[in-house]
């Protein structure tokens, strides 16, 4: 709890939003690249408490809502084969495929189990070894370490009944191709904190000088989603365009040399799919040619299938920040958590889902200084 009121600080909150104030003396358009800021941000209310030439943008920062349709319909045809125990984390259960989800494929007899650990899924192989046991091995470089575990484990150990359905993507070339994208708007990111914990800060210099663009490395309280904008509204007001590492308490600039090795061993650098976006040049993983044998894709012959979005969806505009969850016409309509059209309404990461839980309804702006900070925390 100290080190939750710690971050939820009201007081040092105002400071910083009366720092921000006085800084700001033109519009900036900010992006978040991460879900779990996202919610953050929305749930707090950071956006409306910010002076309102700063402009949050949400990006594509939730690992559910960037994995593609295909990879979701890959996952069902694998899942609802005899003889195969499909394990994924649960909040992939709800994820509509094209014409089902997994929680219907378990309806219907196929073995899905939700486990809370790669390992897990590893276990249950070794408890059957007649079975074919797959886990959906999804996320960005903050998931990617364990899953890279799990398969080197696999392999160490022998399990051959063991499979991995790969679906990981790499934060920097979305940031590369966010700024090249002819209706970018984003003048300053705000860095998710756990990938830079894991892989350091080293890609982002290159990034922040070519595009002239501050990147400033951020947590996931409050008040670090407000030192993260401050910092970046400095540089931005200052004219610079450099990397800043606000979350020192859990990022190193080498990150974590260990995960790195096991990444740099298991997975090779791949053009990858994003749901709603399109593919993305080596911004993902595949599993290097030494454990190719685990790839769930190969194995299952599922690497054909290919499928469209659904035209009513509007979540590749969300995750590129070109519109915001409640500006598309389905939103609480005919898409509502129970009833998703995208990944975005159902991941606890979605900007849909945050927007239906914290704002479907329409909260107070405040504008009173002296009420302001009282929402964080």
């Amino acid at each position: 709890m100290k080190y939750m009121d710690e971050f939820q600080d009201p007081e040092l909150a105002q400071r910083l939003l009366d720092d921000i104030r006085a800084t700001v003396t033109r519009p900036w358009s900010l992006m978040e690249v991460c879900g779990g800021q996202t919610h953050t941000i929305i749930r707090h209310g950071i956006d409306q408490l910010l002076p309102e030439q700063v402009r949050l943008i949400h990006g594509p920062g939730c690992p559910v809502c960037v994995t593609p349709l295909e990879v979701i319909d890959k996952a069902l045809a694998i899942a609802a084969r005899p003889g195969v125990i499909f394990c994924s984390f649960g909040d992939m259960l709800r994820v509509p495929g094209t014409d089902r989800d997994l929680f219907r494929v378990r309806s219907e007899g196929g073995d899905v189990r939700v486990v809370y650990s790669p390992l897990d899924a590893l276990r249950v192989a070794q408890q059957n070894p007649d079975r074919e046991v797959v886990f959906f091995g999804i996320g960005f470089e903050t998931t990617a370490p364990p899953n890279a575990m799990t398969v080197y484990q696999a392999h160490r150990l022998g399990i051959r009944n063991f499979s991995l359905l790969v679906s990981h993507v790499r934060v920097p070339p979305a940031i590369e191709a966010i700024m090249t994208s002819p209706d970018c708007q984003v003048q300053g990111f705000l860095a998710a904190g756990h990938v830079c914990s894991v892989m350091g800060v080293e890609e982002y210099p290159e990034l922040a000088e070519r595009h002239r663009v501050p990147i400033v490395v951020t947590g996931f309280e409050p008040l670090d989603i407000l030192e993260g904008v401050r910092r970046t509204v400095r540089q931005l007001e200052r004219g610079e365009h450099t990397v800043d590492n606000a979350y020192a308490r859990a990022v190193r600039p080498e990150g974590n040399p260990a995960a790195r090795t096991m990444l740099a061993d298991v997975f090779e650098v791949t053009d990858r799919a994003w749901r709603g976006i399109g593919v993305i040049p080596d911004s993902g993983w595949r599993l290097s040619e030494r454990y190719r044998a685990y790839d769930a894709e190969e194995r299952f012959s599922v690497r054909g299938i290919r499928t469209a979005e659904p035209a009513a969806c509007r979540s590749g505009e969300v995750l590129q920040g070109l519109i915001k969850p409640n500006q598309c016409e389905e939103f609480g309509a005919t898409c509502t958590p129970r009833t998703p059209l995208g990944a975005t309404m159902v991941s606890s990461e979605g900007a849909c889902a945050a927007y239906y839980l914290y704002r479907r309804l329409g909260g107070p702006v405040h504008t009173d200084a002296s009420q302001e900070a009282s929402t964080v925390g």
